[in-house]
């Protein structure tokens, strides 16, 4: 389990992939000294095994699954990428819950200044969309977010300085792609529902929905 809190960050230093799957090197001087195999560690909010451990680099081996839910697929050498090591007892709970099960894709659509701070907007597909809530958290590229306005395609963030400085955001170019996952407790809520009801999938209805119900 996660925070969505970034500690680290890294550069892809190499990205090998086929059919079936692939291998992902990164270089991160900052955390790799912290790694071992068999360990966890979310890069860019994808939770990954350590497979390899070297001086100042790691690499984890990829699933075709993984290929296709994440935006791995399209990084390059230098892609930045951030990194979280795995919670542990004691340690202070600064985000939300976050698994590092990436749901899908999003595309960057606006980063614009306002001040000292800065206006994150990612459209998010509409599979996903039941899951944001206005004022609710949302991972991507595995920082926790809040979502400040919501217009039904749109998720934009405000974000301070120092995340801006201390994330990848600072990076972002409009289309890009990055790793959404939506809050579980939000999943949990929905899959009780069909359970009690029988019914159909409530895909259609939002968490916002549920709520505004007084669930």
């Amino acid at each position: 389990m996660f925070t969505g809190i970034i500690e680290h960050l890294g550069t892809v230093e190499s990205l090998k992939t086929n059919t079936e799957g692939g291998r992902l090197r990164i270089h991160s001087p900052s955390v790799a000294k912290n790694l071992e195999v068999s360990k966890s560690i979310a890069v860019n909010g994808c939770c990954l095994t350590v497979v390899e451990v070297e001086r100042d680099h790691f690499s984890a081996d990829l699933s075709g699954e993984t290929l296709r839910k994440t935006s791995i697929g399209e990084w390059k050498e230098g892609t930045r990428v951030n990194l979280e090591q795995p919670l542990t007892a004691g340690k202070e709970f600064g985000g939300h819950f976050v698994l590092g099960h990436v749901d899908t894709i999003g595309r960057v659509a606006r980063l614009s200044p306002e001040g000292e701070n800065w206006w994150y907007g990612v459209e998010v597909p509409e599979s996903f969309a039941r899951y944001i809530v206005p004022q609710g958290s949302i991972t991507i590229d595995g920082i926790s977010l809040t979502v400040a306005r919501w217009n039904g395609r749109l998720a934009e963030i405000a974000v301070i300085p120092f995340t801006y400085k201390h994330t990848n955001i600072r990076g972002k170019k409009i289309g890009d792609a990055v790793n959404l996952e939506g809050d579980v407790l939000g999943k949990y809520v929905e899959r009780y529902l069909e359970a009690r009801s029988g019914a159909k999938p409530v895909s259609h209805l939002t968490i916002e929905h549920l709520v505004s119900q007084g669930f």
